[in-house]
């Protein structure tokens, strides 16, 4: 596999992973060292510096190594809020990297997981990746009763690596935070962590997908593919074959607008039920993850990571989005505050902070003309100055482990809503869920 070859061995990916902590740490070490003799504009430059090369140390040492080490690393891409944004924008390459392991190996995989009902139940499998991710591939078949299928089949050993890497990472991932801040790393790791030992369980992401198939059942916006039960185990999921325009396609100028519009209400509406009401989140919004159908519906593939979601952190984000859709913007604090948001002595995060952030989404949610994501290119270089402006004192703010997942959400939908360009309801929308949510509570 040359370049792709995902790295088995315990003692050499041990290795790998003491020595990327190793590298990092002692960076900081010499950081704070000459941060002692800088001051003003210097030493920050020489932060940032070492921020980004520490953080293009942690991306090439989990790209090499895959599977596990590769997917912390992408879900901490998506956190970006937390981050500065010259290393999340480092982090982002591993977005691009998957390792392909050769057809020989994925069809011994399937069959040891399914013994003799693979041949029972399927016609034909393509052992030629369709596509392929951090912790497996999808490979496309036929089952004998005619049904086209995808099958997402685990890499070998993954499991075991996964939580081998989970043990060592932590060390090197809390080195580079602390470069960042004394923010409290354990709630963020703790939340990754637990998602990414649910993902390696197949079992789990089709009761996913089962649980979310009965909350949309009649839907005429969200399509969820079937899941093939017979054929999915621990480390294989079967489930039928529903083919869209990839995003790349349906987010082209060539694509009509109107179908654009309507694919960007399916996602903004999808991500709010799921927050809101169903408190069932799709927690990943790759927008690799969903494909587009003509008549414009949206279909939603990997369930691996779905966050449940507490009611009263519901309701918090419900009251978030009220505040701002009636410009009670002085109100935001004191709602952070009841959602476990707040500074590091326990008192509320400033007004002058959240009130910069509601001048730059007020906009969306504005009565009328729709707003037009995409339309304003200086939106994200607004984010990330503010990111810039307040990052000093955003690294004091603590935080409920449970917001990491529902604000990379956020976030990435955000992007989504971009790329495609979509005007929509967005302010109905919004006030529809949320003030559902906020009686639902009382």
């Amino acid at each position: 596999m040359g370049n792709e070859e995902l790295i088995t061995s315990a003692l050499r990916r041990f290795i790998s992973l003491g020595t990327l902590a190793g590298r990092v740490s002692t960076s900081i070490a010499g950081d704070h060292l000459l941060g002692a003799v800088l001051s003003g504009p210097a030493r920050q430059a020489r932060r940032t510096e070492n921020l980004v090369r520490n953080a293009t140390r942690v991306v090439e040492t989990l790209g090499q190594l895959k599977g596990a080490a590769m997917k912390v690393g992408q879900m901490l891409s998506l956190h970006e809020g937390l981050l500065p944004p010259e290393v999340a924008e480092v982090l982002r390459t591993l977005q691009r990297q998957a390792p392909r392991v050769p057809a020989e190996v994925m069809e011994y995989e399937i069959r040891g997981a399914l013994d003799e009902r693979f041949d029972q139940l399927f016609e034909s499998v393509d052992f030629a990746a369709h596509s392929a991710a951090s912790i497996g591939q999808v490979h496309r078949g036929r089952l004998r009763d005619g049904r086209r299928v995808a099958i997402k089949i685990q890499y070998p050993l993954i499991d075991m690596i996964v939580k081998a890497d989970l043990k060592n990472l932590r060390a090197a991932l809390q080195a580079l935070f602390a470069l960042i801040s004394d923010v409290d790393f354990e709630p963020m790791w703790q939340e990754v962590h637990d998602r990414l030992l649910e993902e390696l369980d197949y079992t789990n992401e089709a009761a996913n997908m089962r649980r979310m198939a009965e909350l949309h059942a009649g839907s005429d916006s969200i399509v969820i593919p079937r899941v093939i039960d017979e054929a999915t185990t621990r480390n294989v999921l079967t489930m039928e074959q529903v083919i869209g325009m990839p995003p790349e396609e349906a987010c082209a100028a060539a694509t009509s607008r109107e179908l654009r519009d309507r694919w960007g209400a399916v996602l903004f509406e999808f991500m709010l039920r799921g927050l809101l009401r169903d408190r069932f989140l799709h927690a990943d919004p790759n927008l690799a993850n969903f494909a587009f159908l003509p008549d414009g519906r949206v279909v939603v593939y990997d369930f691996g990571c779905v966050k449940r979601v507490p009611p009263e952190l519901a309701t918090g984000y419900a009251r978030l989005l009220l505040a701002v859709i009636d410009d009670r913007i002085a109100d935001i604090p004191a709602i952070l505050s009841d959602m476990g948001v707040a500074m590091e002595d326990g008192s509320q995060v400033p007004l002058e902070m959240v009130a910069a952030y509601g001048e730059v989404f007020a906009p969306i949610y504005r009565a009328s003309p729709p707003y037009t994501f995409g339309e304003d290119p200086g939106l994200y270089h607004r984010l990330i100055q503010l990111g810039l402006t307040n990052w000093s004192r955003a690294v004091e703010i603590r935080f409920p482990r449970d917001v990491v997942f529902v604000d990379r959400t956020f976030a990435g939908h955000l992007g989504n809503l971009i790329r495609l360009g979509a005007s929509g309801p967005w302010r109905e929308l919004a006030e529809q869920y949320a003030r559902q949510a906020v009686a639902a509570s009382s």
